[in-house]
């Protein structure tokens, strides 16, 4: 790579290419040519989206870019010559743009892909050939590449990730046994996530979580989430107790739905209709939770494209919760915290870093 990039600067080449109104620039990065032709049959079917260019790895990607200036690109993470993670660190670092990171569905691989995110990727889908069908990894491409497009990214700086603090404690003495705390989240949602649950304390009521996320990736998810945050988190199997010092999350391709067993709560894990296109859906789980827990429930809905968890966090409101929405500066897109907004569903509206405690609060001011 011997040409520089500089963020806010023109870039070299050949010109400015010609650009279509509404239409997103796809460059599609992998070393198999069956699955560049796959990904590329798939997103050119949509009027709105256009495949620019390929790439077999990032050395060829690194000058595509220069010459076709994408708006979004899907990444393979294994590929010859420099593997996928170091090119995002340094895209990222030098000259950001938004990247939806296409992988197999394996654990190693899911792995990997969590720390692609961490990295900046905005969202993961799984690759073709795994065991979803084609269609499904066709409507999925295209829905993250849509929700890429309106992704806000910024340059990453390489900065020490703050330790977990399981000797925290806020709430102990005030008897939370009996609340929830449910989030929900899309595009951009497992930073904000992250940021959220390292905030709660051990003790945390019974928390449950969907993140719209492929089927095995979410296992992945929550052995992350459980090495960084105080309190213990998992991926829900049915029949699991939501119990304080415990979050619960939704399994990828599988709805979660909160119900009252006796005096503690309990989840099911179920099939069923996608519901605005994904399952789990945000709004399956609030709903639960409105039904089940009523006030005695608090809820967040986080960044995401789309409209899911809307109307369920307006129902959870509606039932006498505390809820919030993520406000616009700190969503990677705001679309889903937008809707609930519109519908009027969160008593408050915001920043990330401000949502933690605010439903913390609201636990021990027994707003519910």
């Amino acid at each position: 790579m011997t040409t520089t990039l500089t963020p806010g600067a023109p870039l070299p080449g050949s010109g400015s290419p010609l650009r279509k109104p509404g239409v997103v620039r796809v460059l599609i990065v992998d070393d198999s040519a069956l699955v560049r032709r796959i990904l590329s049959d798939a997103l050119s079917k949509h009027d709105d989206i256009e495949v620019v260019g390929t790439a077999t790895d990032p050395y060829v990607a690194r000058e595509r870019i220069v010459q076709l200036r994408p708006d979004v690109i899907t990444l393979d993470i294994e590929m010859p010559r420099m593997d996928g993670l170091s090119f995002l660190s340094k895209l990222m670092r030098h000259f950001p743009l938004p990247v939806v990171v296409v992988s197999s569905l394996t654990p190693q691989n899911s792995e990997t892909a969590l720390r692609a995110l961490a990295l900046g990727a905005v969202d993961v889908i799984a690759k073709p050939g795994s065991s979803l069908a084609a269609g499904d990894v066709a409507e999925e491409l295209v829905r993250a590449v849509r929700a890429a497009s309106h992704a806000r990214v910024v340059k990453r700086v390489d900065t020490a990730e703050a330790p977990p603090v399981p000797g925290r404690s806020a709430i102990a003495s005030l008897n939370t046994t009996n609340k929830i705390i449910a989030l929900g989240a899309s595009t951009g949602g497992t930073q904000a996530l992250e940021h959220v649950l390292r905030r709660f304390p051990v003790d945390a009521p019974g928390t449950v979580i969907v993140q719209h996320m492929p089927e095995h990736f979410t296992l992945s998810f929550a052995k992350r989430l459980d090495q960084v945050c105080a309190m213990r988190v998992q991926e829900a199997k049915d029949g699991d107790f939501a119990v304080p010092g415990l979050a619960l999350v939704a399994p990828g391709g599988k709805h979660l739905v909160l119900q009252a067993s006796g005096a503690r709560w309990a989840v099911r894990v179920k099939d069923g209709p996608k519901v605005h296109h994904q399952r789990p859906a945000v709004d399956v789980l609030f709903q639960s939770v409105a039904r089940s827990a009523g006030r005695n429930a608090v809820g967040a809905l986080l960044t995401g494209m789309g409209a899911d968890g809307a109307k369920g966090l307006l129902a959870m409101r509606e039932a006498g919760a505390y809820t919030v929405a993520q406000n616009e500066e700190t969503c990677v897109v705001y679309g889903m915290p937008r809707e609930a907004v519109k519908l009027d569903a969160a008593v408050d509206v915001l920043p990330l870093d401000r949502i933690a405690d605010a439903l913390l609060h609201a636990v021990a001011a027994n707003r519910v």
